[in-house]
Parts: structure tokens; sequence; C-alpha cells
């Protein structure tokens, strides 16, 4: 697929069909998200690939709000990170949560992210149990590695509505030579 197609088409879905993805695609798109850039190419992240139901209802249940449309995922990646490498390895997650997630676009898969990191399960309670803790009672994560998403991924027919029409030009700023 052409690179502006990729970019034009991901968009956040929540909608799957009960269709798996198999383990071949799911490695796929992982070996390419580990291509994306890194500071001083630390190569800090790291995935965990989930595509078993009773573990995705589990995640869907990490936070009150905003991950319950997890159960009905077919997959999710948690991504992940060594932070004895480095402090910038929630940067480096989030590139190479982009790349994953344009990688199932051009795999033919819909996704959408879900923030794990710094993130309470319970809204109204901010200081009490986190998301992450809750993940970590059911799926081994070494200690010294930190989430700080999953990503939520399948084959779906769902169209969002067109991103609405936006002033881009306020989010630009040219500075040229005098």
């Amino acid at each position: 697929m052409e690179f502006k197609k990729v970019i034009e088409s991901r968009r956040s879905v929540r909608k799957f069909w009960p269709v798996e993805v198999s383990r071949e695609v799911l490695l796929d798109i992982v070996n390419q998200a580990l291509t994306a850039p890194s500071s001083r190419n630390m190569r800090t992240t790291r995935f965990i690939i989930v595509d078993d139901k009773p573990t995705l209802e589990r995640l869907a249940d990490m936070r009150d709000y905003g991950s319950a449309f997890m159960k009905d995922a077919p997959a999710a990646i948690l991504v992940a990170a060594d932070t004895t490498k480095t402090d910038l390895w929630r940067e480096n997650c989030a590139i190479s949560a982009t790349f994953l997630q344009l990688a199932a676009v051009n795999a033919g898969l819909a996704s959408c992210w879900v923030h794990v990191e710094g993130r309470p399960r319970l809204k109204d309670v901010p200081e009490g149990e986190q998301a992450v803790d809750y993940i970590r009672t059911f799926v081994d994560i070494p200690e010294h590695w930190a989430i700080e998403c999953a990503i939520a991924l399948g084959y779906s027919d769902f169209q969002p509505k067109p991103l609405p029409d936006h002033d881009d030009s306020t989010s630009i700023l040219w500075h040229t030579k005098q």
C-alpha cells in the first residue's frame, strides 16, 4: 500500500470481526515495528503479543474506561520497554507503537491504542491500583520492563467518520532565513 494511503487509513477502530489474526501476520507487524528509531539506537522497546481470549478479556478490565472493547479484539500487543537502558523509554515506545499501527494498516488490520503507563484502573481513584500493576497479575512481565500501551487489533470493516475539517495552519510555524 502506498505510504500516504497507509497514513490516511490509520484510524482508531474498536470494532473487530471475530476472525483470528495469524501468528505470522502478528510477528510480521512486530518485526516492522522493531525497525522504529529509538534514542541513541538503544532499541529498548519490547513487545508482548496476546492472542488468547481469556487474557484479552482480562486486559479489557485493566481500566474502567477506554479498554472494555479489547475483549472483542482477536489480538493485542503490549508495547513495553526495558527501563534499565534509557530514561527515554516512553518516547521509544510511542514511536514503536506508531510504527506498529501503521504496519497493521498495511497488513489489512485495524487497531486502537489503549494507554497503560500512568493510568489508574479506576478513573475516580487516580491514586489507586494502576493498570500496569493489574496486568502484571496475569501477564509474566520482567520486573524492569514498563508497559506504555496496548494496541488492540484485528480485521474490521468498520469505517469511522471522516476526520472533521481542521485548520492545520495553526499547527505549523515557518522559520525562514532573513
